[in-house]
């Protein structure tokens, strides 16, 4: 009898006590596994290297996710071995709730924006671009370019022309300067094969010559099956002893003078980029040419045009003399 006394208690407590944690087990579930609201197009989560589940919790807390650090810190601690966290970046879309973020943090990122360098882009445009990614550690801050270079071990002292355009798959916290070491490495290696592959009886000294020749095609034309026939016009003309005379050079040469319209003042500035005044090539490239501009640099169409013009749809008109040529003129910009 005294037994049985005793054990009721006990047995009272016990399920008052299991009362009270299932009272706070299901509000609290319900937090745990309630979904986030997400943009439809998803949320971008940058974990840093290093990132600790508190970190990452003040984080959520500071981005509005969960009401307090403390949240996340009690669901892995009711779920032991979900302690795993991959830095990078990562898209939570919905649904999503905090056991499938914690989940998904411990899978792989989804992995940073490709770096995307368009034919034709200049070398400012290039660091600007560097600059402006936080996923990106910032190294080169105020170094000039010259110094770049160095850094990224390039003989070269001016940068133009030496990064290859292309699409680039970039991982975070990757340098800003070892990006740039890949990137001019990439277009070595392509200037390298394609001078190897050139024609016979160019009028270029080096592979740096060509290099600037194709940035120039690729300022001139964005059109594939016209490449080697700017280029033709240009090789042919330097054969001749003619000035080159276009445009892209004059506003390259311009720089911030340039405001949209080349004028008479541009086409008479005695600037070495300035092709209506400087015998030959200007002496660096204007831009960053693709690998199609350096190939029809190396292999330019046979014929007698040393003429172009543009005409009203993107493409151009190519004459073999001056008359010919001013007809044309005439026909696209002087009505």
């Amino acid at each position: 009898m005294t037994r049985s006394r005793s054990a009721r208690p006990r047995t009272r407590r016990r399920l008052l006590l299991w009362l009270v944690l299932l009272l706070i087990a299901v509000p609290a579930y319900r937090i745990f596994l309630q979904s986030f609201d997400l943009p439809v197009d998803g949320h971008r989560l940058k974990v840093p290297r290093g990132s600790t589940w508190t970190s990452v919790a003040e984080q959520l807390s500071a981005e509005g996710f969960i009401s307090h650090p403390v949240t996340l810190k009690l669901w892995l601690a009711l779920r032991p071995g979900d302690e795993v966290l991959r830095s990078g970046v990562f898209i939570l879309r919905a649904p999503m709730t905090l056991d499938q973020l914690v989940r998904r943090l411990a899978e792989a990122p989804d992995g940073t924006p490709p770096l995307v360098l368009i034919e034709g882009t200049r070398f400012r445009d290039l660091r600007a671009q560097l600059a402006a990614r936080e996923d990106v550690r910032q190294t080169m801050g105020t170094l000039g370019d010259e110094e770049v270079l160095a850094a990224i071990g390039a003989d070269e002292k001016h940068p133009e022309g030496l990064f290859a355009p292309d699409t680039y798959v970039i991982d975070e916290g990757d340098r800003d300067i070892d990006i740039l070491r890949r990137l001019y490495l990439r277009q070595q290696r392509i200037l390298a094969e394609e001078w190897a592959a050139r024609a016979s009886g160019l009028p270029y000294d080096s592979a740096y010559e060509a290099l600037i020749m194709a940035s120039i095609i690729e300022k001139e034309t964005g059109i594939s099956d016209e490449r080697a026939q700017v280029s033709g016009v240009f090789v042919r003309r330097l054969r001749k002893g003619m000035r080159l005379q276009t445009d892209p050079t004059v506003i390259y040469g311009a720089g911030e003078a340039y405001r949209g319209n080349i004028t008479r003042a541009h086409l008479r500035d005695a600037n070495p980029y300035n092709t209506y005044r400087i015998n030959g090539l200007p002496p660096t490239p204007i831009a960053m040419p693709g690998r199609a501009s350096i190939h029809a640099a190396l292999h330019p169409a046979d014929g007698d045009a040393l003429f172009f013009v543009a005409d009203r749809n993107g493409r151009h008109v190519f004459s073999a003399t001056l008359e010919e040529h001013n007809r044309a003129v005439k026909r696209y910009y002087q009505r």
